[in-house]
């Protein structure tokens, strides 16, 4: 289908209407190519993406350490984002929208998502987890703010609050894809990060990336904390991210340019 057909298909019109084709474009063209990278690049991208957050991580905990306000130090783990964003590290939560707009619209498979998110965990948790030992060693007097960090969400119990913390978490960081996608001023992408650093970090959400690395960190400084409290918690937490993302962000994006959707789909038939 041509790219005025698709323009002239469905009922909206205008220049918003070009914005969100243009947009959406972008969306499946980006999440198509992460769906057919190859293992080693899935790997090495995430494991920068866990290297890349954990910058963000020592910010949080140098602001947190020396003014005790999470806000505050909110505002620092920004930093982490904009690394991701500028060095193109990736987030196993940043692929919740572009990855599946792809599967939905026939350019990418189920399989290759999963390939895709296994592959993009499982490195960013290694990445994260091999600087939070340097960052645990180079800054032991941390160890006290690391302890009270970690324990804030493996003591936390499985009730509607961390429920609502974790769908909070991943519709987040989601939003800060779609965001990101829908501008290509640089300036604004690195704002949109900055934004959701600090409502992510600040108001202490749960994220099954970012304080899996604050409770790696505490088990490396010697904190009264385990790998098994750790199981436990991010066992739950992965999975109202995964939904926040997907529910409260993706299915609503896609809802909305289903007619983008469809032509797409019709482009690309099975």
């Amino acid at each position: 289908m041509s790219e005025q057909a698709r323009r002239n298909d469905g009922d909206n019109e205008g220049p918003l209407e070009e914005e969100l084709e243009d947009s959406f474009d972008a969306v499946v063209e980006e999440g198509a190519e992460r769906l057919h990278r190859t293992v080693r690049t899935v790997l090495i991208t995430g494991l920068f993406g866990g290297l890349e957050v954990s910058l963000g991580v020592m910010a949080y905990l140098a602001v947190l350490d020396e003014t005790g306000s999470h806000l505050l130090a909110g505002l620092a783990f920004g930093i982490g984002l904009v690394a991701i964003y500028l060095a193109h590290g990736e987030l196993f939560t940043e692929d919740f929208l572009m990855p599946i707009a792809a599967v939905v619209a026939r350019n990418g498979t189920p399989l290759q998502l999963a390939r895709l998110w296994i592959g993009t965990l499982l490195a960013n948790l290694l990445g994260g987890w091999l600087v939070m030992w340097l960052i645990a060693h180079a800054f032991p007097q941390w160890q006290k703010v690391l302890s009270e960090s970690a324990q804030h969400f493996v003591h936390a119990p499985l009730d509607l609050r961390s429920v609502c913390l974790a769908v909070l978490g991943g519709s987040t960081i989601t939003l800060l894809t779609r965001m990101q996608q829908g501008t290509t001023s640089d300036v604004a992408r690195i704002i949109a990060a900055m934004g959701a650093g600090f409502l992510l970090a600040g108001l202490q959400m749960f994220h099954s990336i970012l304080d899996s690395l604050l409770i790696f960190g505490a088990i490396h400084a010697g904190a009264d904390v385990s790998y098994r409290e750790w199981i436990d918690w991010f066992g739950y937490t992965v999975l109202f991210n995964i939904i926040g993302g997907v529910v409260l962000v993706t299915a609503l994006r896609l809802v909305r340019t289903k007619e983008l959707v469809k032509s797409e789909r019709d482009r690309n038939p099975e």
